[in-house]
């Protein structure tokens, strides 16, 4: 047989007809099974074989056998099928937010506790949720939002920020403590205060993944009459740490990062004053305002 020059898009019905003649081996059984009469049946093959450019059956008056090609495409077929029958079921089940695709990007700081505990039940509970995982900074996943190639992410912010144009559920609150070297003088008091530390070197992340974070500890600075010594800038805040540790400086870290235990790091907390406050920070979920998947839905509730 020559090829179609165009193949044509093959129906499932044609499928159907193929595999009942296929398991039968017996036109008159395939068309009785089908609710139908032979000759509609035979056009159908011949049909099928026109449109695959390929013999699909050996026939003779006394017996139908299957060529190769025939029998290679039979557990296809079978599985096309199948596939074809889920499909109402899966539509309801993405509708459901009980199937389907979620990409969730996440800071380094969310996979300390809450993620690894979140995801773990969350595919337990809902096995059909295609979950993929991004790690990623604040502004890089603020432009993947916007680019549509995630469907929400985990960011660090300071309290009641909120970026534009998305909607924002905060998931947890942490305060910020000082990661201190422990060769450093400061990692053997308890109690420290705001003036303790003002002229120590500052391990700081960049502006422009967490402006709101970065902007509250200067803001904090600032009020105290002084600058912040920037000895070195990082982004992940486990570089951060190991920073610290070589005696680079100190850092402003979240609460949740103390279960990153790098030796020669020690973490304490900072007592402010009225004036100057030591600020926290929140970690939320941001999605794009009225673009919220029924998956992600699922999950949210799931967080919350």
């Amino acid at each position: 047989m020559s090829p179609a020059r165009h193949p044509p898009l093959i129906e499932l019905r044609l499928w159907r007809q193929f595999l009942a003649v296929a398991e039968e081996l017996h036109f008159s059984r395939a068309a009785q099974r089908l609710n139908m009469t032979q000759p509609p049946l035979t056009q159908a093959i011949a049909q099928l074989e026109v449109a695959l450019a390929v013999k699909l059956f050996d026939r003779t008056k006394r017996s139908v056998q299957l060529t190769p090609a025939g029998a290679a495409l039979m557990p296809e077929a079978r599985d096309l099928l199948a596939r074809a029958a889920a499909l109402p079921v899966f539509a309801r089940a993405s509708a459901d937010g009980e199937a389907g695709r979620l990409r969730l990007a996440f800071v380094s700081t969310v996979g300390f506790d809450l993620l690894p505990r979140w995801v773990r039940s969350f595919r337990e509970q809902h096995p059909k949720v295609q979950l993929e995982l991004i790690e990623a900074t604040g502004d890089v996943q603020l432009e993947a939002l916007a680019r549509g190639e995630i469907d929400a992410g985990f960011i660090l912010h300071s309290p009641g920020f909120a970026p534009p144009g998305l909607t924002c559920q905060r998931i947890a609150r942490d305060p910020l403590v000082l990661a201190v070297p422990e060769q450093s003088e400061l990692a053997s008091r308890v109690n420290l205060t705001l003036k303790d530390l003002l002229h120590q070197p500052l391990v700081i992340f960049p502006r422009r993944i967490l402006p709101s974070l970065y902007d509250a500890i200067f803001a904090m600075y600032h009020t105290a009459g002084y600058l912040p010594q920037v000895a070195q800038e990082a982004i992940q805040m486990q570089t951060i740490v190991n920073l610290v540790s070589a005696g680079i400086g100190v850092a402003w870290v979240p609460d949740s990062v103390r279960q990153f235990q790098r030796p020669g790091v020690v973490y304490r907390k900072v007592t402010g004053s009225k004036e100057r406050a030591v600020p926290g920070c929140e970690t939320s979920l941001v999605w794009s305002a009225g673009a919220a998947s029924p998956a992600l839905l699922r999950f949210m509730a799931f967080a919350g």
